[in-house]
């Protein structure tokens, strides 16, 4: 061959692959996220994930996916797809080779586009949830000119503010334009149910309506932001997430008293407080530098965690129970994953390992609290005289101490009572019990151990326990049933648990302690003791025997203040090891792990404590990618009815997409950046916004193309929350309290419903202006919550539940039609229409102003005119039925008509719902 054609030959051949790379700069860039990832989680990854990995082989992390499969060679080769045995394997038609296994096969697009995107390098990407959070720009809107102020343009009119520029981006995509805003009378509304929780009434309707200056909305946003009741309207919501109960769950049920923590949200709320104190102060508020009262309440979030109180149960395995249900929610709440996945195995779709599930555990596993009956660690609030004693003793020691680390060590005994050893974690029982599998209790010649106690300078056995045994005899042992006594007393002849102090020898050193009693007069009579604690003695006090200030103590802790459950962290010999759970059996336990996070986020700052602090503080950084996102996205939900993300229980990539993931990271920044995680600035900027202020009417054709309203061109229109509707039916007939916290309360409801055969206790229906509390105070029993509310779509409180899924059934409408708060809410707005018109047609009318703040329409008005008088007129053949209705000798059967005609103007669509 010539030289020349050699040359020429050589030239084309460099030519085509540089035009074969400079085209390829143009070819379209398969996207992993959006593309690949979904074919794989749909095709693969049930045999090719964390659960199972067929042949070796993983889809679910890079390295995984790249390594070599059981063949030993990789299945995907980056760059060459001819090469890669994963798109052989799904091209082949032999049944027994071909993937997927027992499934029908790719089609023809989905092969090559995975073979282009092996061709272009097989990139992974994280989901679009786990990348870090960056403030995109915010769209343009209107046109050249308009912008510059030269012209007019619809869009620049519309716009409030940046959110409008993403909404209007995503419509003209679509060829669809926004909606007008609503009138004025629905505007104030939805504002008001959305912000508070209630209805505005005919007053702030009416100075709306006449307010015609620019700001007129903004004032009234400003001042339901102000409100009292935003507070308890967004405690709602939160109780939710809490699974906040007044009773501890499983099928005994009994009460908690934990009613405080629902007080520390109202004011959280009310107040404004950071976002990220807000998550600090509740997952790790003990664990602050002297945390005060209202932290360490706040830590209460985790203590809604349910106990078991049953006979015979373990009061381990439930702890477990409780810690597992605290990692899950954690991760529900703040993180929006289904992490509770990697409980058992590897998550089979995001990036978190079996082993992560663990060390994430490791966070929450030194926490105090035991499934014990008494609910220990609680908070205790002295009142009246035993006030006074604790005030004594603060001032005593404060004088006698010299450093402020031990006073609060004093002080935080007095008021937590921890450290302590709970009785159930003793062993080595002769002729004694788990009594009713809760605490330790011993008959005569019985005898259990304390294990590995460390007695250096403690002098000091603080103890609570109680027997009806008389003249019965208690001695501590050292190292042995026989060994060196250290302590002999006889049992207390009051017969209750009582708490009391003993001076101890000086011990140095760590031991196993034995208690072994005498009671030859009863015999069989039990001595239990619920719990132990070894401390040093006050200061100035006797060193082996009782001095002033110990009797002091002892009347302290005897005292019966109020408690509230609270978090509290174990350390030193209280602290637990923690290991892997073998597929989630916590009675088969692997290897042993330490706190961290996951590796697919941010790791933590080396600066973090490796407990609950550096946890929550790690969550609410700004490195970190979901806490932000999931938390606006549950707040814009709360409005419009949906979130940006649908599945607001996951953002993962199972769940659905976002609709505006570039609204959704912006609004996420701002939150973060300026407005320093302030709730009532980032609620402000949705509900300005024109997007939050459009009408919800929608035409035939918007309907056809956007049914579910996930482009907001029109306003949101959303069934109201179940507190909502009983809450509105009471605030527009006048019922309503507006007494803000304290202890839950038993409003009206159906008989029979609310049963306790374990202790027999009964609704008490309350009193006075308590019967008419919002609904969030009512109280909540998990295995019989409050009717109505349960039939709104309201969850039991079991386990957290992070959205309400809607639903319409007739119940509903029994509820609001026979309700007794709903007939006597009907009673009160008859009362006052009958005032408020001549005929009753005027009555209907102001009936109706009253609860939707305008006027019924001529058609409407005559269906429910027809009603009042068919009913009046079976009134009037049936006056006892008029007087079993309104519960009175008196009644009239026009008043009885007009009762049935306003409980059902209660129970309409419209009013029911937030339009």
């Amino acid at each position: 061959m010539k030289p020349q054609l050699l040359m020429a030959g050589g030239l084309a051949v460099v030519v085509a692959l540089t035009l074969s790379s400079f085209l390829g700069v143009f070819e379209d860039k398969v996207d992993f996220n959006t593309q690949i990832k979904p074919l794989l989680n749909k095709n693969c990854i049930a045999c090719h994930g964390g659960v199972k990995k067929a042949s070796n082989f993983s889809l679910l992390f890079k390295h995984e996916a790249l390594a070599p499969a059981k063949s030993g060679k990789p299945a995907i080769v980056p760059g060459d797809a001819d090469a890669s045995e994963f798109i052989r394997r799904l091209t082949l038609t032999d049944h027994e080779e071909r993937m997927p296994l027992e499934a029908p096969p790719l089609k023809p697009e989905e092969i090559e586009l995975l073979r282009k995107w092996i061709d272009q390098g097989a990139e992974w990407g994280d989901h679009w949830a786990y990348q870090p959070v960056e403030k995109p720009d915010v769209p343009q809107i209107g046109t050249f000119w308009s912008r510059l102020g030269l012209a007019e343009n619809d869009e620049l009119k519309w716009a409030k503010n940046e959110i409008d520029h993403f909404i209007l981006d995503k419509l003209k995509a679509e060829n669809l334009k926004p909606s007008p805003e609503a009138d004025k009378a629905t505007l104030i509304r939805r504002v008001s149910l959305d912000l508070t929780g209630l209805p505005p009434t005919e007053k702030e309707v009416a100075d709306f309506v006449a307010d015609q200056s620019p700001d007129a909305y903004a004032k009234v946003v400003d001042r339901l932001l102000a409100s009292p009741a935003y507070g308890e309207r967004w405690t709602g919501m939160w109780l939710d997430l809490a699974r906040y109960a007044d009773t501890k769950g499983y099928e005994r049920d009994p009460g908690r008293s934990i009613w405080r923590y629902r007080d520390w949200l109202i004011k959280a709320f009310n107040e404004d407080k950071p976002f990220d104190q807000f998550t600090v102060e509740q997952l790790a508020g003990d664990l602050l530098p002297n945390p005060t009262d209202d932290q360490l309440v706040a830590t209460g979030f985790h203590r809604n965690t349910m106990t078991n109180d049953e006979g015979g149960t373990q009061d381990e395995e439930f702890r477990v129970a409780a810690v597992i249900d605290r990692v899950n929610t954690t991760w529900d709440v703040w993180q929006g994953t289904t992490f509770s996945c990697v409980q058992c195995h590897s998550h089979p779709y995001d990036p978190f390992v079996h082993e992560e599930y663990y060390k994430y555990l490791a966070f929450f596993n030194n926490t105090r609290d035991e499934d014990v009956t008494t609910e220990t660690p609680t908070l205790r609030f002295y009142k009246k005289e035993d006030s006074l004693k604790v005030q004594e003793l603060n001032s005593w020691l404060k004088t006698h101490l010299k450093q402020p680390r031990q006073l609060q060590q004093v002080m935080q005994f007095v008021r937590i009572t921890e450290p302590k050893i709970n009785s159930h974690d003793f062993d080595e029982y002769v002729n004694a019990s788990l009594l009713d599998a809760k605490f330790f209790g011993m008959q005569d010649a019985g005898s259990g151990r304390i294990k590995s106690v460390d007695l250096t300078g403690k002098n000091r056995l603080i103890m609570q326990w109680g027997t009806k045994a008389k003249n019965a005899v208690l001695t501590l042992h050292q190292d042995s049933p026989t060994g060196p006594v250290l302590l002999t007393i006889p049992t207390p002849a009051n017969g209750r648990d009582t708490t009391m102090i003993f001076a101890l020898p000086t011990v140095s050193g760590r031991h196993h302690l034995y208690w072994t009693l005498s009671s030859p007069e009863t015999p069989k009579d039990w001595v239990q003791i619920r719990w132990v604690s070894f401390q040093p003695a006050l200061p100035g006090q006797p060193a082996h025997e009782l001095g002033e200030m110990d009797l002091k103590l002892a009347q302290i802790l005897n005292a019966r203040p109020e408690v509230t459950p609270i978090m509290f962290e174990g350390t030193g010999d209280l602290a637990r090891k923690t290991h892997v759970f073998e597929r989630g059996n916590w009675l088969v336990q692997g290897k042993e792990v330490k706190p961290d996070v996951p590796k697919s986020l941010p790791p933590m700052a080396k600066d973090l404590p490796k407990n609950r602090l550096g946890l929550a503080r790690w969550m609410v950084s700004r490195e970190q990618p979901l806490t932000a996102r999931v938390a606006v996205n549950r707040f814009w939900e709360q409005l419009f009815g949906t979130g940006i993300v649908e599945t607001v229980e996951d953002v993962g990539t199972q769940g659905i997409p976002p609709t505006h993931r570039e609204l959704l990271d912006w609004l996420s920044v701002e939150f973060m950046e300026t407005d320093h995680w302030s709730v009532k600035k980032l609620l402000k900027r949705m509900v300005m916004s024109a997007t939050y202020r459009q009408r919800s009417d929608v035409s035939p054709e918007l309907l056809a193309k956007d049914p579910f309203n996930k482009l907001m061109a029109r306003g949101p229109r959303v069934r109201l929350a179940a507190e909502q509707v009983r809450d509105q039916a009471l605030s527009v007939t006048g019922l309503l309290s507006n007494k803000l916290y304290g202890p839950s309360v038993m409003p009206p409801q159906p008989d029979g419903i609310w049963q306790s055969p374990y202790s027999g206790e009964s609704w008490k229906l309350s009193e006075g202006e308590d019967r008419y509390r919002r609904a969030l105070y009512t109280y909540w029993k998990r295995t019989a919550p409050y009717p109505s509310m349960i039939t709104f779509d309201s969850p039991s409180r079991e386990f957290c539940q992070l959205r309400r899924l809607r639903t319409n059934t007739p119940l509903q409408a029994l509820v609001t039609l026979n309700d007794p708060v709903y007939v006597e809410a009907a009673q009160r707005l008859a009362e006052t229409m009958k005032l408020r018109g001549k005929t009753p047609e005027q009555q209907i009318q102001s009936g109706f102003r009253m609860i939707m703040l305008r006027d019924l329409a001529p058609k409407k008005l005559a269906v429910l005119a027809k009603l009042y008088r068919n009913t009046q007129t079976y009134y009037q053949q049936h006056p006892d039925e008029a007087k079993k209705l309104l519960a009175c000798e008196e009644a009239t059967p026009q008043l009885a008509a007009l009762t049935v005609t306003a409980n059902t103007m209660l129970n309409l669509d419209e009013v029911i719902t937030k339009e």
